[in-house]
């Protein structure tokens, strides 16, 4: 057994940011713009510089409709970016298949961010227990293609937050360290924009689960519908401001980790949050 890894800290009194890294053609947030392990790489040092504690490299799109690429298409995609990204400090893999986090773990990833929480891959939840890293695992009701269609709740907090609950059982039962387990409510996945914001609003009670919680709202298409007409909303890349107003809503309820796309942006909001509650340091 390799050894255990802690969770990432941010800086003091703020949470961990986490800087997305698409290595896709076909993100809904950036529309395939660091695709190119190059391009990539570059975008990645320059995340760290502005200010993110952990870099979460994806080599699969997880837009509603999405197709997922092969096994070794992914593998392409993500492996030498982890390798050059990994020297600058913690690195998630952002993967629902086990072979790849074994892999981008052998090159240097510290942590495993799995959208589907281990469900859609049954090797997922061994390697993880085995391995003693971090995983984040999300609500999670089907892959992109039609996840869509499962966005049906009596409430959806309640029935998130049970679901999750379930789920975080069920993983530490089966080998996966508690202090190691943080739970994602999954915005946007399975959820409509009412479902979103109603998650938002009560965020208290997914925090209640007793684990920590990463909140990935980031250029969400929710966030992109505020202000606008039925029908009309803003493109992802006019989404940062309104990603700001949540990711500080989220450091002031107590969020372990905040997962966003425009990081100047995420720790503006976190420097004010801090200042208001008296570090302006």
């Amino acid at each position: 057994m390799t050894p255990a890894t802690e969770l990432p800290v941010g800086r003091p009194g703020r949470p961990v940011v986490m800087g997305v890294v698409n290595v896709t053609p076909d993100s809904f947030s950036d529309g395939g713009a660091w695709f190119q392990p190059g391009d990539a790489l570059a975008h990645g040092r320059a995340l760290r510089g502005q200010g993110a504690d952990v870099l979460d490299v994806g080599g699969e799109s997880t837009r509603p409709g999405a197709e997922r690429p092969s096994e070794a298409e992914e593998l392409r995609r993500v492996l030498p970016v982890v390798e050059g990204l990994a020297g600058l400090g913690p690195v998630s893999i952002d993967t629902m298949r086990a072979s790849v986090a074994a892999a981008a773990l052998d090159v240097g990833a510290t942590l495993v961010n799995d959208v589907s929480g281990g469900l859609a891959d049954p090797d997922m939840v061994p390697l993880v227990a085995e391995r003693g890293v971090p995983f984040i695992a999300m609500h999670w009701r089907g892959h992109s293609a039609g996840m869509q269609e499962r966005a049906v709740y009596d409430d959806v907090v309640a029935d998130v937050c049970r679901e999750l609950a379930e789920r975080a059982e069920a993983l530490v039962a089966a080998g996966v360290a508690p202090q190691r387990l943080v739970l994602d409510p999954g915005f946007g996945f399975a959820k409509t924009a009412e479902h979103n914001w109603q998650l938002l609003r009560r965020l208290e009670e997914v925090l209640a689960l007793g684990h920590p919680v990463l909140v990935g709202t980031s250029r969400k298409a929710f966030l992109g519908k505020v202000g606008r007409e039925p029908g009309a909303e803003r493109p992802p890349l006019e989404r940062d401001v309104a990603t700001a107003v949540t990711t500080a809503h989220a450091a002031r309820l107590g969020a372990w980790c905040v997962r966003v796309h425009d990081v100047v942006a995420a720790v503006d909001a976190l420097d004010v949050v801090a200042a208001l509650g008296g570090d302006a340091s």
